[in-house]
């Protein structure tokens, strides 16, 4: 994927609107059906975690968000418009989707950020540069404003895609599986910047294989097998039932002193 995709042209909010609802949608993929008759609303400054086996529409679902992938049924609402031509969404891809060999340093991609509001004939003033570089000391990167994004660990390139998304000054983010391949301290730092995000009022929807991770960190899930199994509080959505839907043989309960724990035999990549 190119470093600069998915930047959106401007679309107004309805402040009487929720910032993401999805109503009865179904959206095709490779001529399947990858996601049918989903439904949910999110508000400003939820964060929440989508789940669910290799295959169940997470990326799918993310992509009709952004507007990439029309829906073959059903409407998706960003603040009470369409998708498409919003500057509010930022993607954050996975890091395996993106070619790091790309020629550009990491202010340069936070910069991107800004393009929406800059417009794309605009050459970036001053206070844009200046912007970047705040966006990069909020996730301790402003020592690495000119380093070539290949030479950047796992941890520190999604870093620098939330930079981007704090210089468009986004208010919804999909992050697409960003804990992938990434240590202890290396997620600990992800999670302190989600919870700045938090402060700001920016909601964040996450694809995420870790469903105790899950449960503990986020204030909602979602679980998806192409339909929406469960949206709501992880003790409610993390039944036994509904996790051995979505799963099936692939998932193991362990009864543990704090309740059940879940071990999935599903790895990273391979989501539509």
């Amino acid at each position: 994927m190119p470093i600069g995709a998915l930047v959106r042209s401007h679309a107004q909010h309805r402040d009487d609107s929720p910032i993401l609802e999805v109503q009865d949608a179904s959206v095709a993929y490779d001529g399947r059906l990858a996601l049918e008759g989903v439904s949910f609303r999110l508000d400003a400054g939820e964060r929440v975690a989508v789940v669910g086996p290799n295959g169940a529409g997470k990326s799918t679902l993310f992509k009709a968000i952004v507007g990439v992938l029309p829906p073959a049924s059903g409407q998706i609402r960003v603040a009470g418009h369409g998708p498409g031509g919003h500057i509010c969404i930022a993607y954050v891809p996975q890091r395996s989707h993106v070619d790091w060999s790309f020629p550009v340093n990491v202010a340069d991609v936070v910069m991107m950020g800004r393009v929406g509001k800059l417009g794309w004939l605009r050459r970036p003033r001053q206070r844009d540069w200046d912007h970047v570089r705040h966006c990069l000391d909020v996730v301790c990167m402003g020592s690495m404003a000119d380093r070539q994004i290949g030479e950047l660990s796992g941890g520190q390139q999604q870093r620098m895609f939330i930079a981007r998304a704090l210089a468009q000054e986004a208010a919804l983010m999909l992050m697409d599986e960003p804990l992938i391949g990434l240590d202890i301290p290396s997620q600990e730092d992800i999670f302190h910047i989600l919870d700045v995000l938090r402060e700001q009022r920016v909601t964040v929807l996450v694809a995420i294989h870790d469903l105790n991770l899950a449960a503990e960190r986020f204030d909602r899930v979602m679980l998806l097998k192409t339909r929406l199994l469960g949206f709501g509080k992880p003790h409610e959505v993390f039944t036994p039932q509904r996790l051995q839907a979505a799963y099936g043989s692939q998932l193991h309960l362990i009864e543990g002193e704090n309740g059940l724990m879940a071990l999935s035999d599903t790895c990273c990549g391979g989501d539509l």
